[in-house]
């Protein structure tokens, strides 16, 4: 690798010195085209079949795709057959523009006129390559050269254009692509698109869409920025033409130079789902818009149910979306690390608590039900997890919401859990892992039968007593206290069959359900012999039944741990 500085030549940025685009913000949508029916498709092993194209169509309509790029009509009857089906069909709705892609050649360009026949509206996209590489290797034709194919193909588009409206009346746009734009020179880039433009009779009322594409992505995003910047300043007759890109992720930066790209001026953005597309890819159509989202912008694309969205894109594609692609990915709302767990849970306490109208939860840059993600994968546990990560699954799976001072405890548990198991544990596992350490726990101790009185002396205090019978180790036993309420009364009575050296340090307790019978749920903390701090669960209809089985809890957890260690 130490020979890089000999083999590759380093990029030549556009020579600014006023850019303004670092200063700018995205505000607006730009006008979106997806590109999955021509340059996804021809990207994929097994290209889509003619049911599948249909049911991918109808998906970018139910989106908000206001235009698509439906094919290469004139390259292959496949790509003609879907077209075709489109229009007789009447699947393509009135405000939608199907938009076909066809080489500035004559041939070509009369067989792409004769599939469009019969829709309302079409945006003819025509190109030829202008790279400095492009014209050295492959047309070994010099900048004129180049130039002229660009304008014999677009003085043909207007003369079929001309004679197709007078028959039928079409709406027919005009869009044209320099192909390898980045690594064509900037100003031969602005004079070939101003040579369309005349030829093409651009004005403002009826503008040319310039599609600007990195065909390959050669340098960093803020270098395309600007050249965009540059060519949107210095191409004449500018209220003539919409800018387009069309970002390739050769280097990985596809989203992050469209986004510089739009502030630089561009209008408009061609992409596809999830980024499919030749090499590493096209745009990623779904990340922009949702960035876009994140920052209060309405995207104008509907991707609240991204999931079914991600389901029909797989089953059309054969192509898998990986577990990290954002918004979308399987683990795109998920958090291991503890720290990231439990501000997650803060954040959502929050969110709760203070009413805000406004998402505000770190580490979870939008809300995952915008896009009809589930809360209860949003955290999941492994062995490298914090405490608080466990207590937010099990308040969202089960309702519990333990203590603060009982994350370290139940955290420890789930860590062990995790490393015993040696991969992360779902929700379930979780739950049944609570369930087994503190409500089903089986000790030493088995409360059998109980009753409270209260007793009232003449000078009104009160005092609570307890009877009741416990099963040690299969002996039963009476037990008898009397105590100021029903945790103290229960304490001295445990003492009259001597377990002692338990002290009461917290209670908490909330309701898990609601009605007449709802269930309450208390975590009792005990200091133990020997200093330690321990902690039981108890639930039950009686809050004062729920205390005095969260104690025993403790207590047969304490005695349990006391023999296995």
């Amino acid at each position: 690798m130490q020979y890089a500085n000999k083999k590759y030549i380093p990029f030549q940025p556009v020579k600014m010195t006023n850019r303004e685009w670092p200063d700018k913000v995205i505000t607006k949508a730009p006008v979106w085209c997806s590109v999955d029916l021509r340059d996804g498709n021809q990207a994929l092993v097994t290209p889509m079949q003619l049911d599948e194209k249909l049911l991918m169509f109808k998906t970018l309509v139910d989106i908000g795709f206001k235009e698509i790029e439906v094919g290469f009509p004139s390259a292959s009857d496949t790509e003609y057959e879907i077209l075709r089906t489109l229009i007789e069909g009447n699947y393509i709705p009135d405000d939608v523009t199907v938009q076909v892609l066809v080489q500035a050649r004559a041939e070509l360009i009369k067989k792409t006129f004769e599939a469009v026949k019969g829709a309302k509206n079409v945006i003819i996209h025509f190109y030829n390559s202008t790279s400095t590489l492009q014209r050295k290797v492959v047309f070994k034709k010099d900048m004129d050269g180049i130039v002229d194919i660009a304008v014999e193909g677009a003085r043909l588009i207007r003369k079929l254009t001309e004679e197709e409206v007078a028959k039928s009346g079409m709406n027919i746009r005009y869009e044209y692509s320099p192909e390898s734009f980045t690594g064509t020179e900037i100003d031969f880039s602005i004079r070939i698109c101003e040579e369309v433009m005349r030829e093409l009779g651009a004005t403002k009322e009826n503008p040319v869409i310039l599609n600007l594409p990195s065909t390959v992505e050669m340098s960093t995003p803020n270098t395309y920025a600007d050249q965009i910047e540059y060519f949107c300043k210095n191409l004449h007759n500018r209220e003539a033409a919409i800018v387009s890109i069309h970002p390739h992720n050769d280097r990985g930066t596809a989203v992050a130079s469209a986004e510089l790209a739009i502030m630089a001026g561009a209008e408009r953005v061609e992409g596809t789902l999830f980024g499919n597309g030749e090499r590493t890819g096209n745009l990623d159509l779904v990340t922009v818009a949702l960035n876009m989202f994140t920052q209060g912008v309405d995207p104008q694309l509907d991707f609240s149910n991204i999931l079914e969205i991600k389901n029909i894109y797989e089953k059309c594609t054969k192509m898998h979306v990986h577990e990290r692609q954002p918004y979308a990915g399987e683990l795109a709302f998920t958090a291991f690390s503890g720290s990231h767990q439990d501000a997650i849970r803060k954040g959502y306490d929050y969110m709760e608590n203070s009413k805000t109208p406004y998402w505000e939860v770190p580490y979870l840059p939008i809300n995952p039900a915008d896009v009809n993600r589930e809360y209860e994968p949003v955290i999941r546990i492994n062995s490298q997890s914090g405490k608080g990560g466990a207590a937010f699954v099990l308040e969202h799976a089960c309702g519990y919401r333990l203590p603060k001072e009982m994350h370290p405890e139940f955290g420890a548990i789930v860590k062990a859990a995790s490393d015993a198991y040696g991969d992360e544990l779902k929700e379930q596992q979780i739950v049944e892992l609570f369930n087994k350490e503190y409500t089903e726990f089986k000790g030493k101790y088995t409360l059998l039968q109980h009753r409270f009185t209260e007793l009232r002396d003449m000078d009104g205090t009160t005092e609570t007593r307890f009877e009741g019978y416990i099963n040690e180790n299969g002996a039963i036993k009476m037990i008898v206290g009397s105590g100021n309420g029903p945790i103290d009364s229960f304490f001295q009575a445990l003492s009259s069959i001597g377990i002692t050296g338990y002290e009461f340090v917290n209670y908490h307790e909330h309701a898990i359900s609601r009605g007449s019978d709802a269930l309450g749920i208390c975590y009792i903390e005990l200091k133990v012999p020997g200093n330690g701090h321990i902690f039981g669960v108890g639930i039950n209809a009686n809050i004062n039944v729920a205390a005095i089985q969260g104690i025993l809890c403790a207590i047969n957890r304490a005695e349990a741990h006391h023999t296995q260690a």
